[in-house]
């Protein structure tokens, strides 16, 4: 094993973050954000990640998946998760909303909500969810979790399409 360059260390360090998240290949971990930092010391590569939940059961694939293009490099990774701060959709890029919506699954849109200690308010307004189709935000929620927990299942009442929708936490 060799240390690597500057110039190879911020390539690495990017093929990393492309890697596409196993659950929606459509978007890379880091456009997911779930990436928090990548150092390169010597022939160890530490790479922190949030999950989008404490429960997900992507991690695993997304460390094996971090720990095999490492070594193609010749190098060790070190994954580290860190569930501190809690990952929020906030930390999704625009290009990961937009490679959503192109997909067919509604990006979270705002904020997501702002979390203080002490009880958690219950509110009962209902979300407006644009159709990614055909932009409609005349819609309904069908079910409060779609394939994964991170989203729900939901339909345009303008063109009939059922489509995700990726939830704002």
């Amino acid at each position: 094993m060799t240390a690597l360059t500057a110039v190879q260390a911020a390539e690495l360090a990017q093929t990393i973050r492309d890697i596409p998240d196993p659950e929606i290949p459509v978007i890379s971990i880091d456009d997911l954000g779930i990436v928090r930092s990548i150092e390169v010391e010597g022939e160890v590569v530490r790479v922190t990640i949030t999950p989008t939940y404490s429960g997900c059961p992507a991690v695993q694939a997304i460390t094996d998946q971090i720990d095999w293009t490492v070594r193609q490099h010749g190098l060790r990774a070190e994954v580290v998760t860190t569930l501190s701060p809690a990952w929020t959709t906030d930390w999704m890029s625009e290009r990961g909303r937009e490679s959503l919506r192109r997909f067919g699954i509604a990006p979270p849109s705002g904020a997501g909500p702002v979390r203080e200690a002490g009880p958690v308010p219950v509110g009962l307004s209902v979300r407006q969810v644009s159709c990614p189709s055909c932009g409609s935000d005349d819609t309904e929620e069908l079910s409060r979790f779609g394939s994964t927990a991170c989203k729900a299942l939901r339909r345009c009442r303008s063109c009939r399409e059922p489509f995700e929708e990726f939830k704002a936490i």
